[in-house]
């Protein structure tokens, strides 16, 4: 009998995104593929960091997280959603919120449950599902709103059904759910006893009028709500791996006993730096953040739409589909090839969002830049016009 890779390596795949990424750093380019948010991190984040360094917060913590990172997570979350969360019993910290939901999927679903997910998707979120055993089923948003109705879920349930992912602000549309449209998800989770994983990263990038409502805050929704979120976009800190998951106690204890195995704990000292920032930076802080990036966004699309790539603005997150169905190619690869090509700039081909070859007309740019590599990659897109 030949040796032979499991039957769940192919749901582990390199990503599209971290292909093009690759692709950029070949040619020395512009890598606006990956939201790597290489703006600076905040002064007192490092600072905690290096003083837990050389104080000596270098071993193991427990496997939910350092107490006072968790304390300063239901602080945080007090102060800006008022949804209240015992630090010792309902915050679970992971290597990261993609680490947060595998733990999270891992004890809570079963080889073959469905899980619906929202289509364009982020495709870890499908990838860290496979991994787990669990089936995702797909309900596609009816652009330029990303909009669904009822009917659409009801058309995706079914007795298998066992949880539902809402990624708001979401990755890659920009899509900022309405508070009514989250009450359609909660009646439909409610009517059918479903669990809703919510991956709320980028909860502070919101533009405009639009607000963030945290899923759990809904009425009746805390007890069937894993809450994902973490420090690596707020803070700029990707490599760090801070996220974290918060839910009622019932799933919090099996949901830590998975980060233990898989990660022990996420990294001692930088839990520390987190924890000083979120105690001190307050809702200034996640204000000015939206602004900032609310000024990215406008420069951006500006420039893509000077260029011909009509932008889909987005209302949160910091990713903007462009449609590039004018650039020479048959798929949204070859269309994200040729950019690169002709201007340096690295973007996500958005087929890679959906499950059955749509998107092919546009491609994904982050521009979670300094204002330096925003500016050029602007004056680079001029190239295409």
């Amino acid at each position: 009998m030949a040796l032979t890779l499991s039957d769940r390596h192919n749901c582990v795949l390199q990503s599209e995104i971290r292909n093009m990424s690759n692709e950029c750093r070949r040619i020395g380019g512009i890598n606006l593929s990956q939201g790597v948010c290489d703006t600076p991190v905040p002064d007192i984040v490092l600072q905690g960091a290096a003083e837990a360094l050389h104080s000596g917060i270098n071993t193991y913590t427990h496997y939910a997280g350092l107490p006072e990172l968790r304390e300063a997570i239901a602080l945080k979350q007090s102060r800006c959603t008022a949804i209240h969360a015992d630090p010792e019993s309902e915050i679970i910290v992971s290597a990261g919120a993609t680490g947060a939901l595998y733990c999270a999927f891992q004890a809570l679903l079963n080889p073959g449950d469905e899980v619906i997910l929202f289509e364009p998707f982020y495709g870890y979120h499908i990838s860290t599902l496979q991994a787990s055993g669990a089936v995702p089923v797909y309900l596609s948003l009816h652009a330029p709103e990303w909009s669904f109705t009822p009917e659409d879920l009801e058309r995706v349930v079914s007795p298998r059904t066992r949880g539902i992912i809402v990624n708001t602000p979401a990755n890659p549309s920009g899509k900022v759910f309405s508070k009514g449209e989250l009450e359609v998800v909660a009646a439909f989770a409610e009517r059918y006893d479903l669990i809703v994983f919510t991956d709320e990263i980028y909860e502070h990038f919101i533009y405009g009028a639009h607000r963030h409502t945290p899923f759990a805050a809904l009425p009746g929704m805390k007890e069937r709500t894993i809450t994902v979120s973490g420090a690596s976009k707020t803070f700029s800190v990707t490599g760090w791996r801070i996220g974290y998951v918060i839910c009622a106690a019932r799933w919090a204890q099996s949901i830590g006993h998975f980060n233990d195995l898989v990660y022990v704990c996420a990294p001692a000292p930088l839990q520390a730096g987190v924890a000083r920032g979120l105690r001190e930076l307050g809702e200034e802080y996640y204000r000015a953040l939206s602004l900032e990036y609310e000024a990215k966004r406008d420069r951006f699309c500006g420039a893509l739409a000077a260029a011909g790539l009509e932008p889909c603005i987005p209302d949160g997150a910091y990713y903007v589909l462009a449609d590039v169905s004018r650039i020479p190619g048959k798929t949204s690869k070859e269309r994200a090839m040729h950019i690169l090509r002709s201007t340096g700039i690295a973007s996500v081909p958005a087929s890679a969002f959906y499950h059955d070859g749509s998107g092919e007309s546009m491609v994904r740019f982050c521009f979670a830049k300094d204002d330096s590599v925003l500016d050029e990659a602007c004056r680079r897109l001029q190239l295409l016009a």
